[in-house]
């Protein structure tokens, strides 16, 4: 397990700090990919520096994450799994008072940013046989009136559920974790009464420490509050 790597999008804070942190105490050696150098820079400080590196950069550029990439095979030596968490909401939902220019700038993120991880860090996973974990949703899984957040998140399912059949045929894995309602900052208001980000992280590292001949395909998870 010592040498094993995982990469993170959205690591800055949430789902994703919370993932490296656990991973890193899971025996992982993790980058760290995010836009905000200073919070991943603190989080690389807290984790240890032999055993975090934080790359800063835009999910939405492909070749600003193919970089982060190679940053990380030249400085861990290998990829074993990718967790493509980044991931945003909308101020506005629904159709009729969406903002059109708010839905392309989710979709950037919510689609093409899991697209472009998956396209920079196919070769390296496959080299390693590993593993990609990608952060859908309970609305990924249900329909919700005028939802176009859930509708994003049902491609990400969807794209998963392909990746498995895919990944299969040389030996790697794909995971989706479909969590409710979490406490992070990617609400304006705390939820003290829903999932923690913390409960996310184990779902993820769960996942990624199953044997290498299972598959855990899909971890749905909601409050129980």
């Amino acid at each position: 397990m010592a040498d094993k790597v995982l990469f993170i999008t959205g690591a800055s804070s949430g789902i994703g700090a919370e993932t490296a942190r656990k991973a890193a105490k899971a025996g992982w050696r993790v980058a760290l990919f995010a836009r905000s150098k200073d919070k991943l820079s603190a989080l690389a400080d807290e984790i240890g520096q032999d055993r975090a590196l934080a790359i800063p950069g835009d999910v939405t550029d492909l070749a600003s994450i193919q970089t982060a990439i190679g940053q990380t095979t030249k400085e861990f030596g290998q990829i074993d799994a990718v967790f493509a968490n980044a991931g945003t909401g909308l101020d506005t939902p629904g159709i009729e008072n969406g903002d059109p220019v708010e839905w392309r700038q989710m979709i950037d993120i919510n689609i093409m940013g899991v697209l472009l991880t998956l396209k920079a860090a196919y070769d390296e996973l496959k080299k390693t046989k590993g593993h990609f974990v990608l952060t859908g949703s309970a609305a990924g899984r249900v329909h919700i009136p005028g939802s176009i957040y859930g509708a994003s998140k049902w491609f990400v399912h969807g794209l998963a559920g392909n990746m498995a059949q895919d990944m299969r045929e040389w030996g790697g894995r794909c995971t989706v974790i479909a969590p409710g309602m979490v406490d992070t900052p990617f609400f304006d208001q705390p939820k003290p009464d829903k999932l923690k980000p913390q409960d996310v992280a184990n779902a993820v590292v769960y996942a990624l420490d199953q044997p290498r001949h299972a598959n855990v395909q899909e971890i749905a998870l909601m409050p129980n509050g």
